[in-house]
């Protein structure tokens, strides 16, 4: 395993299809093998959110848990990367309309509208939703609370700003307090990442001051980079993103900066590793986990649609995980207050935002 530090209390394939979009076959295992160590004759088809794989978080996460049932439930899998929203509702009805294909995993909210009427007409498909809901007795809903993973690294960063400190590539102003959040869409989704941020920086110190944009988009770098630039130059120690290849340039506007950033959805330490001498931590999202473990009910026969699974800090399906550049290297009081205020949100002694109004 490659996961970094976790804070806690206890401290491919051949194109078959193009259209503005592209579905892959994989076949016995993507790569002409086996299909893995297990012997299942599940087929998968899963349709990834807009913004592709290589985005180094959401959809490179969603492919970590597709190719974990691959090789170790021996599972076959097709793969489809919408061009854009548009193109999600005839991705899922291919898939769904496909005897050979068992279950379709659909990666993204994006995919909520779509999903509520191809659920019905296709009522013997199974369908695995992750980061949305639509009751249906063949869908199983995976959403996450990320407003409690958010505020751990918002808590961080408000620690952090006020606090003299450098490693790596970067280095706090301790005469400004000041922490920035990016997002790609303004969406509700999104808006839960930037309250709970907020609130862990203000939990910090109510005085800090937190400014937020939005890109209006999940592939651009270039937009995330002169955002970012703008905190920073402004005084900003620490930038938060919540957008996608767009976070990209979040990194770049710290390294640039000598300051540092704040990754998500994966240890972006890790999958943006270029950037990791200015990765302080990164807010994961255990996207992976929710979909191997919702093959894994196929391939066991226990599928149970109509269930929503929520996902928080204490079912460990959001966290902060430490950059592998600063793995026992940020100061104790700072990991130790951060441990405990994990542990106040999931004892209820802190209720996080879901809003801005929230807040």
């Amino acid at each position: 395993m490659r996961r970094r530090t976790f804070l806690t209390s206890t401290a491919a394939g051949v194109p078959v299809l193009t259209a503005g979009c592209l579905i892959n076959d994989e076949g016995n295992g993507g790569g002409g093998g086996d299909g893995g160590a297990g012997d299942s004759d599940v087929t998968v088809g899963i349709v990834y959110s807009t913004g592709g794989l290589g985005d180094e978080s959401f959809n490179d996460m969603a492919n970590q848990g597709i190719e974990r049932a691959q090789e170790e439930l021996g599972i076959e899998y097709q793969s489809a990367e919408p061009g854009s929203p548009a193109d999600m509702n005839d991705m899922q009805r291919q898939f769904a309309g496909n005897d050979a294909i068992d279950v379709v995993v659909c990666i993204g909210f994006d995919h909520e509208a779509d999903l509520q009427n191809n659920a019905t007409e296709f009522s013997d498909t199974q369908f695995v939703l992750v980061d949305a809901v639509v009751e249906a007795e063949n869908v199983a809903s995976y959403v996450f609370r990320e407003q409690e993973g958010s505020f751990q690294v918002g808590h961080l960063a408000g620690l952090l700003t006020g606090t003299e400190y450098a490693h790596g590539g970067g280095e706090t102003n301790p005469t400004e307090s000041i922490v920035g959040f990016v997002g790609g869409e303004e969406t509700s989704l999104i808006e839960r990442f930037e309250a709970g941020y907020v609130a862990g920086a203000q939990y910090a110190d109510e005085a800090i001051q937190t400014p937020s944009a939005y890109a209006g988009s999940w592939t651009d770098p270039t937009t995330g980079q002169e955002i970012a630039s703008g905190m920073y130059n402004d005084g900003a120690d620490i930038v938060y993103h919540a957008a996608g290849g767009t976070g990209g340039g979040v990194f770049e506007a710290a390294q640039s900066s000598g300051r540092f950033a704040i990754g998500v959805d994966d240890d972006q330490s890790v999958s943006a590793e270029a950037f990791s001498d200015v990765i302080v931590a990164s807010m994961i999202k255990r996207v992976d986990t929710a979909v191997f473990e919702s093959i894994q009910s196929i391939v066991e026969d226990s599928f149970e649609g109509g269930q929503v699974n929520d996902l928080g800090l204490e079912e460990e399906g959001v966290g902060a995980v430490i950059g592998q550049d600063f793995e026992g290297e940020l100061p104790t009081e700072i990991t130790d207050a951060l441990a405990e205020s994990r542990q106040a949100i999931i004892d209820g002694e802190i209720d996080v935002p879901t809003t801005r109004d929230g807040l």
